[in-house]
């Protein structure tokens, strides 16, 4: 029989977190001096802010890219050092895709690429086959796996990328602009393959300039600005003008058509707004009288 959970038990500590981080560039003013940011474990987040405001730099300080000068980079409440074995730690928790998938692949094909951080952690061949399967699938690039890198699409190509971050079975994924440069076909499709991942257990950070798109897709958001960062339930911090204003972003659509049903009486507090233009059809349709 399983024990019951004891109520007064501690939390879990976050999958990974920077503790009073301080960063700065060579000769440059900080970037983050004393910051906190926890990535909850199974959660998607959102990460929004200004060009300049420090998104990139925060990923990088978060997948070991980059490492603090002061504070903490913590996996699972353990301060990680940046020697060899701690990294390794690191990156096989916490995996991070650039924007440019052209940055992140090197091999002749599609399968070769996929299968190098796997061969780096010195897998057995019949694991690192299996890995390599099991992403191809869930980005459903299967056929693509001895295509030639340089003859894939731009589309092709981020799913490519993502999927060698996925053949390392991270517990974070962190994407920088996924869905830049996608058709909304493409992006359509790419937001599936990160709800299943999600549904898997995967925990996904995604940094966008896309108000829209975070509000749908996100379950919490953290919100870069000149004030410093704050995170929260994506549906209340887009809902802070003053917030939005400070970080240089609008407001989502989502939000803008939720406020105006409330204001004329026509969506009662408490029940959720529309936050596509599909979900404002499939809502008028249900409150239109039939004939």
């Amino acid at each position: 029989m399983t024990p019951a959970a004891n109520p007064s038990a501690p939390p879990p500590p976050p999958v990974v977190e920077l503790v009073r981080a301080g960063f700065a560039y060579e000769d440059g003013p900080p970037v983050f001096d004393g910051i906190d940011f926890a990535v909850p474990d199974g959660r998607a987040m959102a990460l929004l802010g200004r060009n300049g405001s420090g998104k990139t730099t925060l990923m990088r300080l978060l997948s070991g890219g980059l490492q603090v000068a002061r504070g903490a980079l913590r996996l699972a409440g353990e301060d990680v050092s940046y020697d060899r074995k701690g990294l390794t730690r690191l990156r096989t928790t916490v995996q991070l895709v650039v924007q440019d998938p052209d940055d992140q692949l090197f091999a002749a094909s599609v399968g070769q690429d996929v299968s190098f951080g796997p061969l780096n952690l010195g897998l057995p061949e019949d694991e690192v086959r299996l890995r390599v399967r099991e992403a191809l699938e869930a980005l459903d690039i299967t056929a693509l796996e001895d295509r030639p890198t340089h003859l894939l699409s731009y589309g092709q190509r981020k799913r490519a990328a993502i999927a060698g971050a996925v053949a390392m079975r991270p517990r974070v994924l962190i994407m920088d602009e996924p869905t830049a440069g996608l058709d909304p076909h493409g992006q359509e499709r790419l937001l599936e393959i990160l709800g299943r991942l999600r549904d898997g257990g995967t925990t996904v950070v995604m940094a966008t300039h896309d108000v829209d798109l975070a509000l749908r897709w996100a379950d919490d958001a953290a919100v870069l600005s000149p004030a410093g960062l704050r995170t929260g339930p994506v549906e209340e911090l887009l809902a802070d003008d003053a917030l939005l204003a400070a970080a240089r972003l609008r407001r989502p659509w989502g939000m803008a058509v939720t406020r105006l049903l409330r204001e004329r009486d026509l969506l009662p507090d408490g029940v959720p707004g529309p936050r596509t233009a599909e979900e404002l059809d499939a809502w008028a349709a249900r409150e239109s009288p039939t004939a």
